[in-house]
């Protein structure tokens, strides 16, 4: 049985169409990665999932209970730990009282170690938390039940380097002994670090969902080259090659270059490759480099590609009217 299952899930305000026909699953023991900007669905898929809004159309599972059935739903959040991307704690309240509040609801099995590792200041109040250190105390709120699913709605936001690298190998550990953890991001290296498989999620539509590998073997690879005499571009003409930016070394003169170079190229050049690596050497043996690099294409440029070319057909928000309040996060 998945920890997360979506079946046709649309969420239609009318004048926003948050979320159209997602179908995704999450299985047990993995993390999963929800990707998009600002705006594209995320937190609206979220809120469906958590039972805070009805879906216009579709069903859902968590935990194996039905998201759109309250008393089920209930026996799936026993068991789930929760993190919104803006906590809304009481700033009258100490950060040690927000934990004895949580541990009567829900009971508090690592707390202790938890503060260890995030190290929120708990003797003082709310009001006079930074943004990450709210972060810090809603990790330890999330985690301390021991939950055997973790929904996350932007976790690091807030956090410094350490930390977030922190929170990164805690949450691989917990992965590993079993924990399931969906969240949702628009940091791209984050979701590179942590996850098993993303999903992608454009102006409501669910774009793609495949391992993180997958879609980093499909951007390809950057390569970048500089070679002591010209190449020609005919050279790499050759299936794979994309994104070709070619350039002469300034040195070269003009009638020197006119006489001996061909009409189109280079001396230095940068281009994404998606075919054999190996095919690419070999149509580069015969010129001589003084530097060649090969290395793995950004995620940001995976997800460049899935947010080129036309959009996806989406109801628009009128200038004159405001979004419905409960989809004005990230709708």
């Amino acid at each position: 049985m998945a920890a997360i299952e979506l079946e046709g899930v649309t969420k239609d305000y009318g004048e926003v169409l948050a979320n159209d026909d997602v179908t995704f699953t999450v299985e047990r023991g993995e993390i999963f990665g929800y990707l998009g900007p600002n705006g594209a669905g995320k937190t609206t898929t979220i809120r469906t999932l958590l039972g805070f809004l009805s879906p216009t159309e579709g069903s859902g599972r968590l935990l194996g209970h039905d998201i759109t059935d309250e008393d089920d739903l209930i026996e799936a959040k026993r068991r789930l730990g929760y993190l919104p991307d803006d906590p809304a704690f009481d700033e009258t309240a100490t950060g040690r009282e927000i934990l004895e509040l949580h541990a009567s609801i829900k009971g508090d099995e690592r707390s202790a170690e938890l503060l260890e590792l995030f190290d929120p200041p708990l003797d003082r109040t709310v009001r006079e938390y930074s943004h990450g250190n709210v972060r810090k105390l809603g990790l330890v709120t999330t985690f301390m039940h021991d939950p055997d699913l973790v929904i996350l709605d932007e976790p690091t936001s807030g956090l410094d380097p350490l930390m977030q690298q922190r929170f990164a190998e805690f949450v691989r550990s917990e992965r590993d002994q079993g924990m399931t953890v969906f969240f949702s991001s628009h940091v791209l290296s984050e979701v590179r670090r942590l996850c098993d498989r993303v999903g992608i999620i454009r102006d409501g539509r669910l774009v793609t969902v495949e391992p993180v590998e997958s879609l980093l073997d499909r951007s390809g690879k950057v390569v970048r080259l500089r070679a002591a005499e010209p190449i020609p571009t005919e050279a790499l003409e050759i299936d794979g090659v994309h994104e070709l930016e070619t350039s002469l070394d300034p040195g070269e003169g003009e009638s020197e270059r006119d006489a001996t170079t061909p009409a189109t190229a280079f001396t230095e050049c940068t281009l994404t490759f998606t075919g054999d690596v190996n095919a690419l050497l070999d149509r580069l043996r015969e010129y001589r480099l003084l530097d060649l690099s090969i290395e793995e294409a950004p995620l940001e440029d995976v997800f460049m590609r899935f947010y080129g070319g036309e959009r996806s057909e989406r109801k628009p928000t009128p200038a004159a009217k405001s979004v419905p309040s409960e989809a004005s996060d990230d709708v």
